[in-house]
């Protein structure tokens, strides 16, 4: 019987492209998506791998990013985001949702349902969002680096990625702390480091990179230092820059904008041509397979 199931990666495929991507010789740039929805828009407009975000797939459940929802609602997401889409993700694995135990069952986890890599960030559990406050406390440099060690240990795929993420630089611990501890996760077994700032320019991140020189591959998130040149990002070295909650924010106002119109009008007719039409949702959605499929194994009267 022929299958007629779409081309996907194999489990160690995704993961392995995402190391690809990671440790390629150009910046790498992975896009938000909080559900299945968004996450195959991600991989239409071309994107190599997506960003799970904690911030937005929590905001899309409703709650606060703050361990709200839990691993394994969290873990249902991701599945259904997975299975939608052929290209990597990578996870916002916030402080591991507790000890070293937790983390480690949660990369055999993430390994089951074919996700490529996960990022886990220096804080305490619950999590707060970095742009929350200011400073926040760091975990123990050396019971995050046997967390590492641990989800190291614990990952059933020999491709699957553990990016080590600092806040040193959010917390307000200055440039030597966080270089100290980037390298003390780096010879935890870290593939890769995430330099967290919440600065408005890029100044934090690019004295990280110089003084950092390539030990590892650097993955930044420019939030708040939006608008600073792609082109500086390359001539420090960076490997991976995450888009970290734009298609969240910019489906809240796709919302908003089609509720007012339909609530100040009280019809479809503003609102009805700048949408997508339902064959678009159809097409994304790829109901021509579930046609095919049907002709092909229901029986024929």
């Amino acid at each position: 019987m022929t299958c007629l199931a779409p081309c996907t990666f194999l489990k160690s495929t995704k993961a392995a492209a995402f190391r690809e991507e990671l440790f390629g010789e150009q910046v790498s740039f992975v896009m938000e998506a909080h559900n299945a929805l968004s996450a195959k828009i991600v991989e239409e407009t071309g994107f190599r791998a997506i960003w799970a975000s904690g911030l937005s797939m929590s905001a899309a459940l409703g709650v606060r990013d703050c361990n709200e929802a839990s691993w394994t609602q969290i873990l249902d997401v991701l599945e259904f985001m997975s299975d939608a889409t052929n290209i990597p993700i990578l996870v916002d694995g916030d402080t591991g949702f507790g000890n070293f135990n937790n983390a480690r069952r949660l990369v055999r986890k993430l390994c089951d349902r074919n996700i490529a890599a996960v990022c886990i960030e220096d804080k305490l559990f619950p999590k707060t969002n970095s742009f929350l406050g200011e400073n926040q406390p760091l975990a123990d440099v050396d019971e995050f680096a046997g967390k590492i060690a641990a989800c190291k240990d614990a990952q059933t795929n020999p491709d699957f990625s553990f990016i080590a993420r600092t806040e040193a630089l959010i917390s307000g611990h200055g440039l030597a702390e966080a270089l100290r501890r980037a390298e003390r996760y780096r010879l935890a077994g870290a593939d890769g480091i995430v330099i967290h700032s919440k600065s408005r320019t890029a100044d934090e991140v690019l004295a990280f990179a110089a003084e950092w020189a390539g030990r590892a591959p650097l993955v930044i998130i420019p939030t708040t230092y939006h608008s600073t040149p792609t082109e500086l990002f390359e001539e420090a070295g960076i490997s991976m820059v995450i888009w970290a909650n734009h298609n969240l924010r910019s489906t809240i106002k796709a919302l908003r904008d089609c509720c007012r119109a339909i609530a100040r009008d009280r019809s479809l007719s503003a609102i009805e041509a700048h949408l997508p039409k339902v064959s678009d949702v159809f097409s994304l959605m790829d109901q021509s397979e579930l046609d095919l499929a049907e002709a092909t194994y229901l029986p024929k009267h």
